[in-house]
């Protein structure tokens, strides 16, 4: 009786970290799912457009009657930020990781995203929507941080380095992910580069957004509306062949509802819950986690090799990640306490001023 009493009160003290595992496996869903239907000869551009229009169907109703109380007007100037921030953040970022998964692997895309949060910095910083104080350990902590991060991602492009261990890719159902040529590679890693970079725009864009239209789920549901159009009409002008839209039941159904339903619908319900519980550093601490779950999976279904090479990088990637969030991290408390200090004396000031 005990047991089965302190099961859901273990669930319920870690239903955050829970949750976050959850949201980190359906990431690695993602890039693994992602590859499959591409290494199958789906097209990218039409993979990226079934994604968009399931997952525009899945949140409409939710953030129709979950939000119609206290949703924002939609002002022409407004739509068109949203509009333009679809384009970014949604279309190109979408298409252009599709695309980079041609001549790359599940296990890089997911790692490479590791290199979001130091973009965005760097992006912050020349936009001034960031400081630096390099006089002050947090500040060091970002700077070093960010030149881990591209240093890491540098050597994941240009250097892969002696296999990591002897596999054998007789029989494998994707060995040829293991014999991608060098330019292909070169190639293909700095278009998932872009992708990120298009990624880092649409946060920094997301934060003047979301101040205006603070209804994160109709917000989110018309990106991907936007995007939905914007990645259908680029479909149609790259791919003329109609079989090519044709859907059977296979893995690229598999992975195109997928894509669209569970990391969309319900990964984005279940981050911004997280995000309310334990605030978006908690949650970007976790990312890394979603290249080792890659990692493992491409290593068992389709022989991928690590190299040595690759290792060397994703250290120095995920190094500079939690270099970059405990300097963000701790910035954020100095803040904190500051404002609080200044609130005291404040308070204290009219004290005094009323006796």
């Amino acid at each position: 009786m005990n047991c089965s009493l302190g099961f859901p009160s273990f669930v319920e003290r870690n239903k955050a970290y829970i949750g976050i595992i959850l949201s980190q496996c359906m990431h690695a869903g993602l890039a693994l799912f992602s590859k499959a239907a591409i290494d199958k000869g789906m097209n990218s551009y039409v993979f990226v457009v079934y994604g968009q229009f399931i997952a525009t169907i899945v949140l409409a109703p939710f953030a129709f009657f979950l939000e119609s109380n206290n949703a924002a007007p939609l002002l022409y100037n407004l739509l068109c930020k949203i509009f333009f921030a679809a384009l970014v953040g949604f279309t190109l970022a979408f298409n252009l990781f599709a695309f980079a998964l041609r001549y790359t692997t599940a296990t890089y895309a997911s790692a490479s995203r590791n290199t979001v949060p130091a973009i965005t910095f760097i992006l912050a910083v020349f936009l001034r929507m960031e400081s630096v104080s390099i006089r002050q350990w947090h500040g060091r902590a970002k700077v070093l941080g960010t030149m881990m991060v591209l240093s890491g991602a540098i050597v994941l492009i240009l250097y892969k380095g002696p296999p990591l261990y002897s596999g054998t890719q007789k029989g494998a159902p994707n060995a040829s992910i293991n014999h991608i040529s060098r330019s292909d590679w070169i190639k293909g890693a700095l278009i998932m580069l872009s992708s990120n970079i298009m990624s880092s725009m649409w946060l920094i864009m997301q934060e003047h957004i979301v101040k205006q239209y603070p209804s994160t789920l109709r917000l989110a549901t018309l990106q991907y509306f936007f995007s939905s159009i914007q990645s259908a009409i680029w479909a149609v002008l790259m791919e003329r062949n109609i079989s090519s839209w044709k859907l059977g039941w296979n893995v690229n159904l598999i992975s195109v509802v997928y894509c669209g339903i569970i990391v969309t619908g319900v990964g984005f319900w279940l981050r911004v819950w997280i995000i309310g519980k334990q605030g978006p550093v908690f949650v970007a601490m976790f990312s890394p986690l979603a290249f080792i779950i890659t990692a493992i999976f491409s290593t068992c279904l389709w022989n991928e090799i690590l190299h040595w090479g690759s290792v060397g990088g994703i250290i120095l990637l995920i190094g500079g990640l939690y270099s970059v969030l405990w300097g963000k991290n701790k910035e954020g408390k100095n803040k904190t306490n500051e404002q609080r200090s200044i609130a005291k004396e404040e308070t204290t000031l009219e004290s005094i001023t009323r006796q």
